[in-house]
């Protein structure tokens, strides 16, 4: 007993001793774990994001390309990321997310206890603990992280500390909206946007649920889980997401096992800066906008980058108008290519006409000089001879045909000769009030062929100039459209307006037709008209009119180019017609409305240019001018169903076009270029076609002529514009100012029954 006495106040001793040890290391550890948080939030263990950062996390968005009626027609990215907002985001997806990545995602402020408690004493072998928010606090600032762990410990405290930040800046709401913002889902698309886009060919707010769940299902590992793949990997992942909902109780059973019985669907398509709506036109606007950020600076000072600011481009084009010109230009180019590899046959010479072979050896050095395969091996300090040899060496290459692309074996010399023989195009649809561009195709396809034939190429114009000289003679000598001139022989002497030597313009059909009206002449395209109009009001006159119309090329002041010797941009011409339609007001073409940052702030906004040209009443005249070739000149063809030469290769042909047109076709000299100027009230298009090199083209004017080969790509057009009620293109008659001075309206012949007669003959005028 008396030992147990003794030992009775040791026992207490250790018990009270243990007990403070506990709690000193207790506290020690506390305040250890206190200070690391600390420390971690002060950025001793490396930085982290301010609050600035936390306002505007680095995100790298894709600038978009918006068309006029809101649809997205392009990107500009390194990174393929969009932004969107939660309301932009469908029910089902968001569902699915929080159901399948963070049950208890609406109870947390940024770090799940439960889940995290679960995890230790599990050692993570029953699930981790990263909520929404960690994840997007890992996406946006660090990544992956580090696999060493002690690094991974930090990483980790430093993820709950972003997470408790994120919670406090942002709503849930936009929470999730940044996650599904940030994550990348593979094949270069990185947010919901883009993988909606690229995987299924939709917006975010069309995707079905099981779509949806199979984006949820990514989000697991994109790498792994990617539906081009692993489709059947895919299938089970989706299944797993798809009970997780029924396991929150917010599908049914019955509605899980429907769903989950679906083949996987997809309608991929990769975002591709040569692909897709518009192609010509976003590189023409990029090339713009570099110029623009140069010019345009951050309100610190820093530039733009419209590869990862995610800058918002609102365009002016009409993302409906632009598909229908597209759709114009493929289904004419492809049927008239037909008629050209038929012509080329039989050309030993092909796709050249009429040239030497020390001119044909010319070109095709130059192609060979500006090719992707000279400038490597330039690079690579190969001797020309070894360049130019290894142009005639057989290798395997996919080429462009109208059928889609193909796979051959051919030298990169005959490769060259191929791809010169197909026919090229450019169109321009602009509104005349407003100078907005609603439709820009630059060529048949961008992939292949790159070289912009709207703003870029530069194309001798031919009769589509002879307006210019008429508008010229109407201001300057008071004509009409209704006062007659002589079609005669006629010529002008050498000294007289600069000529070197004596000029005498004949008539593509050798012929003269005594005395006519303006509106004959120009109907007709009659040559000797156009150059005696000239030569009373000088070539002069007729530049300086030009220019103010909006041409900005540099013109010769010659009396030849009454007939069209100019170079002139297909964008160039739309505007000076457009000054017609407009009642002689001039306005610059504008295919820009607003640039926004990504916050929707506006940073900038164009100012419109305009300036008065012409009188109403002589814009007017001009317009009546330009009927006359749609009534009874080369231009009938678009209200006729008769038929003529060529007639198979009209593409959308008969037109039955009843409302009132203005245009004008346009051949150049050998048939190298051929064009289209057409026009309604509010709509004025632009059409040139030709191939590359000049000296590739149609043997006659049957199938070279601006009325084969320009005209159907704008009949089929506004055949589509006219079937689509929502763009409003006009059918009504053109505007005729109040008390108009000028006669306008001219005694017509009745009209020849025989159309075909009267279109043969009437495209035999136009050159």
């Amino acid at each position: 007993m008396a030992i147990k006495k003794n030992n009775q106040p040791n026992s207490n001793k250790d018990i009270n001793y243990y007990k403070k040890k506990f709690w000193r290391v207790f506290a020690y550890t506390l305040l250890g774990i206190l200070a690391f948080f600390l420390f971690a939030s002060w950025g001793l263990f490396g930085s982290m994001p301010s609050f600035e950062d936390l306002e505007n996390p680095d995100s790298n968005l894709a600038t978009e390309i918006i068309s006029s009626d809101g649809v997205v027609i392009g990107k500009y990215f390194k990174t393929n990321r969009s932004q969107l907002k939660y309301s932009d985001l469908p029910k089902s997806l968001v569902e699915a997310l929080v159901a399948t990545e963070d049950a208890r995602f609406y109870e947390h402020s940024g770090i799940d206890g439960r889940g995290t408690l679960r995890a230790v004493f599990s050692l993570g072998t029953n699930g981790g603990a990263s909520t929404l928010t960690q994840q997007l606090a890992k996406q946006l600032f660090h990544g992956e992280g580090s696999k060493f762990l002690p690094f991974r410990i930090v990483q980790k405290i430093k993820e709950w500390i972003i997470a408790i930040r994120l919670e406090r800046q942002y709503t849930k709401n936009e929470i999730l909206a940044m996650y599904c913002n940030v994550y990348d889902f593979g094949n270069y698309s990185v947010g919901v946007s883009s993988a909606a886009q690229t995987y299924f060919s939709k917006d975010p707010k069309d995707l079905t649920m099981d779509e949806s769940a199979i984006l949820v299902g990514m989000f697991k590992n994109s790498g792994l889980y990617n539906p081009v793949r692993n489709p059947e990997g895919v299938k089970n992942r989706r299944n797993v997401v798809l009970s997780q909902m029924e396991k929150a109780k917010m599908i049914t059973t019955a509605e899980k096992l429907r769903l989950q019985a679906l083949p996987i669907a997809l309608k991929f398509k990769l975002e591709s800066h040569r692909e897709g709506t518009a192609t010509y036109f976003r590189e023409y606007l990029r090339d713009y906008m570099k110029k623009w950020v140069a010019e345009n600076k951050k309100p610190d000072g820093s530039d733009y980058d419209i590869y990862k600011d995610g800058l918002k481009i609102y365009t002016t084009i009409d993302s409906r108008m632009q598909l229908h010109a597209e759709e114009a230009v493929s289904e004419h180019m492809k049927n008239l290519q037909q008629q050209f590899f038929i012509e080329m046959k039989t050309n030993k010479n092909a796709p050249f006409v009429n040239i030497t072979q020390a001119e044909t050896d010319r070109i095709m050095m130059q192609a060979m000089k500006n090719s992707t395969r000279w400038a490597i091996m330039k690079d690579m300090d190969k001797s020309e001879d070894d360049i130019i040899a290894s142009f005639k060496v057989k290798t395997k290459m996919r080429v462009f045909t109208w059928k889609g692309e193909r796979d051959t074996v051919m030298t990169p010399l005959d490769s060259i000769r191929y791809f010169k023989h197909f026919l090229q195009s450019g169109l321009m649809a602009m509104e005349p009030q407003t100078g907005n561009i609603k439709a820009w195709v630059g060529g048949i396809n961008y992939k292949y062929f790159q070289y912009d034939h709207v703003g870029q190429g530069a194309r001798q114009v031919g009769s589509t100039f002879k307006p210019f000289v008429y508008a010229t003679a109407i201001e300057q000598l008071n004509m009409s459209p209704c006062d007659s001139i002589l079609d005669g022989p006629f010529m002008i002497h050498k000294g007289r307006h600069n000529v070197t030597a004596d000029w005498e313009p004949r008539n593509s059909d050798n012929r003269y037709r005594g005395m006519v009206t303006l509106k004959q002449g120009l109907a007709n395209s009659i040559n000797t008209i156009s150059a005696k109009l000239i030569d009373r009001v000088g070539p002069e006159a007729v530049v300086e009119l030009t220019h103010k119309l909006g041409v900005k090329t540099e013109i010769p002041a010659q009396p030849s180019i009454a007939l069209g010797a100019v170079d002139i941009t297909v964008e160039d011409m739309v505007a000076a017609y457009g000054t017609f339609a407009n009642q002689g007001v001039y306005v610059k073409p504008q295919f820009l409305s607003r640039i926004e940052n990504k916050s929707g702030e506006v940073i900038y906004e164009p100012i419109p240019e305009s300036h008065d040209v012409l009188n109403k009443d002589i814009a007017f005249a001009v317009i009546k001018l330009l009927q006359g070739v749609t009534e009874t000149g080369s231009g009938a063809r678009l209200r006729t169903q008769g038929g003529g030469s060529g007639d198979n290769r009209w593409t959308g042909y008969p037109y039955m076009f009843k409302n009132a047109i203005a245009g004008k076709t346009g051949t150049t000299q050998n048939q190298s270029d051929g064009w289209f100027m057409g026009m309604v009230p509010n709509l004025v298009t632009g059409v040139w076609v030709g191939c590359e090199d000049r000296s590739a083209r149609f043997k006659s004017l049957t199938y070279g002529q601006g009325a084969t080969a320009a005209l159907p790509i704008w009949g089929y057009f506004m055949k589509l514009c006219y079937a689509d009620p929502g763009l409003q293109v006009s059918k009504s008659e053109f505007e005729r100012p109040a008390n108009l001075s000028i006669k306008v309206d001219c005694y017509s012949a009745p009209k020849v029954k025989d159309t075909t007669a009267t279109e043969q003959n009437t495209d035999e005028f136009e050159l």
